[in-house]
C-alpha cells in the first residue's frame, strides 16, 4: 500500500478533493490519520489549498509536535491568521525544535509585546540566538543567518574533529563544510566534510582548510546572496559581522525562498498585487488591495481619454478613426511591455548598468524602427483595402511607427527611471509605460489625421 505523501505528490488535487469530502462528512480520524502520514510541506499545501472554512478544521488537526514545522512552510498570510489565534505559550511550544532563522521569521510577523514574551519563555541558549538574528533586517544576510552551525579551530587535528562530530546525534541540516574560527570566533575558512573524510586523520585543520572563500557580511542584501549562491553553486556560506566575528551561515533553502519571493513579488507586482496575497483570500480582504491599483488604472485611463477628446472633431468627420485607435495603443502596449519586462528581469539578475545602458537603448531604438515598419506595412495594407483609403492607410501606419519606436524606449527607460525614483518598477513599470504608449499612440494618429484631414 503507497504511503498517504506518496499518493498527494502523485494526485494532489484528488487528495485534497478527498480530505474535503472526509471533512465535510464529519470523519475527523479519517483525516487525522491522512494528514499526520504527510510531510510537513505536503501538510502546508493542502492547507494553502484549502477555502477558508476548511483551514481551520486542518489545523486543529495537526500533530502538535509537527505545527511548528507546518507553520513555517506557510506563506505570510495564513501564517498570520494562525499566529493571531496563538497564546504565548502555544507559540513557546511551535517554535521549539526550529532553526533559529525559521523561529525568527516567525516572531517577525508578531507584535513586540509578543515578541518578549516568548523570547522570555525560551531556554537562554535559543533566546540568545534568536535575538542575535532579530537585530538584523529581515532582507539582509543577517536576517537569514541560521546560528546552528558547527565551527572548529585550525590547531586540531582531523582525527580530533572527527571524534567531535560523533559526539553530536546528528548534524544541522545542509552541513557540507565546517567553519574554522580562531579564538575570538573570528571567521579564518572553511573546513569541507569531504577533505576531513579524505585527508590523513593526523594532519591540522589549518593544512587541509580552504581560505580563498569570503564569508557574506551581515549587512549584504538578501538579493545580492542569492546571487552569490548562484553563481558558486553554494549549499551554504558563512556570515559574519561588521567586525569579522562569525555569526552563523546560510543555508541553500533560505536561499531558495528568498528566489521563490522575488519570482512572485515580480509576477503579483505586474498585476499591482501582494506577493504574498492568498489565493483562498475573502473577498472583504481581496477588495480594497485590488481596487487600489484599479483606481490607479483609472486616472491613467482617464488620461488617455481625454488626448482621445482633443480630436473629437475629427473623429466625427471621420468615423473610421474610431475603428483603428486601438490597434496603434495595442500594438505600442504589447512591444513596450516586451521590452519592460526584458528589461526588469535584467536589472533583477544585474546584467544592467550604465556601461551597457546606451548599447541596450540603441538596440531597443532598432527593433522599434524595424517592427514600426513591417508591422505599418502590413496594416496599411489592410487598411487601404478595408477602407478603400490610402491615405488613412498611410497615416495608420506612421503612427504605429512612432508609437512602436516610442514603446521600446519607453520600455528600457521607464524602469530605471523609476529605480532611480526609489519605486520597484515591476510594481509601476507596467501601468506608467501603458499610460505612455496609450497617450502616445492617440496623440500621434488623431494628431496626423486632423492635420491631413483638416
Amino acid at each position: 500500500m503507497p504511503h498517504p505523501s506518496e499518493q498527494f505528490e502523485s494526485q494532489p488535487h484528488a487528495q485534497l478533493g478527498k480530505f474535503q469530502v472526509l471533512l465535510e462528512s464529519g470523519t475527523f480520524r479519517e483525516v487525522r490519520r491522512l494528514l499526520n502520514g504527510l510531510r510537513p510541506v505536503e501538510i502546508a499545501r493542502l492547507i494553502e489549498s484549502s477555502p477558508p472554512p476548511s483551514r481551520s478544521l486542518l489545523w486543529e488537526l495537526i500533530d502538535k509536535d509537527v505545527s511548528g514545522e507546518v507553520l513555517e512552510e506557510l506563506s505570510y498570510d495564513i501564517q498570520s491568521h494562525f499566529l493571531k489565534r496563538l497564546n504565548t505559550k502555544e507559540l513557546v511550544r511551535l517554535t521549539e525544535g526550529l532553526e533559529s532563522d525559521d523561529v525568527v521569521d516567525i516572531l517577525q510577523q508578531l507584535p513586540e509585546a509578543i515578541i518578549q514574551e516568548v523570547l522570555l519563555a525560551m531556554t537562554d541558549q535559543d533566546r540568545s540566538r534568536v535575538e542575535t538574528i532579530l537585530s538584523y533586517s529581515e532582507d539582509t544576510a543577517g536576517g537569514l543567518t541560521n546560528t546552528d552551525t558547527i565551527t572548529v579551530r585550525p590547531r586540531f587535528s582531523l582525527d580530533v574533529v572527527l571524534r567531535y562530530l560523533r559526539r553530536h546525534s546528528d548534524l544541522p541540516p545542509s552541513t557540507d563544510s565546517l567553519i574554522v574560527v580562531n579564538r575570538k570566533d573570528e571567521y579564518l575558512g572553511l573546513l569541507p566534510l569531504s577533505r576531513l573524510l579524505t585527508s590523513a586523520p593526523n594532519v591540522t585543520v589549518r593544512e587541509v582548510m580552504v581560505t580563498d572563500t569570503d564569508p557574506i557580511r551581515c549587512d549584504m542584501s538578501d538579493i545580492e546572496v542569492a546571487k552569490l549562491f548562484e553563481q558558486h553553486d553554494w549549499i551554504s556560506a558563512p556570515v559574519v559581522d561588521k567586525q569579522g566575528k562569525l555569526l552563523g551561515r546560510i543555508t541553500i533553502d533560505d536561499v531558495v525562498d528568498v528566489i521563490r519571493d522575488q519570482a512572485d513579488h515580480s509576477l503579483m507586482s505586474m498585476a499591482g498585487l501582494d506577493e504574498d496575497e492568498d489565493t483562498f483570500a475573502t473577498a472583504v480582504k481581496t477588495t480594497p488591495r485590488r481596487a487600489i491599483w484599479l483606481g490607479v488604472n483609472l486616472i491613467t485611463a482617464i488620461l488617455a481619454s481625454s488626448v482621445i477628446n482633443i480630436f473629437e472633431g475629427t473623429i466625427e468627420k471621420v468615423v473610421a478613426l474610431a475603428v483603428l485607435m486601438p490597434i496603434v495603443a495595442s500594438m505600442g502596449g504589447v512591444a513596450g511591455s516586451q521590452t519592460l519586462t526584458v528589461v526588469i528581469r535584467g536589472m533583477a539578475l544585474g546584467h544592467i548598468g550604465p556601461s551597457n545602458l546606451s548599447w541596450l537603448l540603441s538596440r531597443e531604438l532598432r527593433v522599434g524602427i524595424f517592427n514600426g515598419l513591417l508591422w505599418a506595412l502590413i496594416v496599411g495594407l489592410v487598411v487601404a483595402w478595408w477602407f478603400n483609403d490610402l491615405q488613412l492607410a498611410m497615416i495608420l501606419g506612421a503612427a504605429m511607427v512612432i508609437n512602436l519606436i516610442t514603446a521600446s524606449l519607453a520600455g528600457a527607460l521607464v524602469p530605471i527611471f523609476l529605480r532611480a525614483m526609489k519605486v520597484d518598477p515591476a510594481l509601476a513599470g507596467g501601468v506608467t509605460l501603458t499610460t505612455v504608449t496609450d497617450v502616445v499612440g492617440f496623440f500621434a494618429f488623431l494628431g496626423l489625421a486632423t492635420y491631413f484631414y483638416a
